[in-house]
């Protein structure tokens, strides 16, 4: 399966964007959570937010709980997440994947976050 994730770019701190990520297989897609995950320049990929497979349940990292919100459309094999009040510590490149068992990582979109 392949993994896309858009829509980073460049943003001043305090602002939003609002990341994409589709999926090669809808079967894929539809049997499994999904999240966000993010790396940043020389530290170790966490987990930003996760989300079920119907969608009802979500779960945030402590240090973006509030301020970003995860959400999916399994008829278009999409997750979103949608990114406010973005601080300097933001900046990584983001991924999306399963939770807990990641299979192949996608190339990721980079976000930065000037102060």
């Amino acid at each position: 399966v392949q993994l896309q994730a858009s829509g980073g770019g460049l943003v001043q701190a305090g602002g939003s964007l609002r990341l994409s990520c589709s999926t090669s297989s809808q079967v894929f897609f539809v049997v499994n959570d999904m999240a966000w995950y993010r790396q940043a320049p020389g530290k170790q990929r966490e987990l930003v937010a996760s989300i079920t497979v119907g969608g009802a349940s979500t779960n945030y990292a402590d240090f973006v709980k509030v301020r970003f919100t995860i959400s999916r459309d399994n008829a278009r094999k999409t997750i979103n997440l949608q990114m406010n009040s973005l601080k300097p510590e933001d900046t990584a490149v983001y991924y999306c994947n399963r939770p807990l068992t990641p299979v192949n990582w996608g190339q990721g979109t980079l976000v930065t976050v000037s102060s």
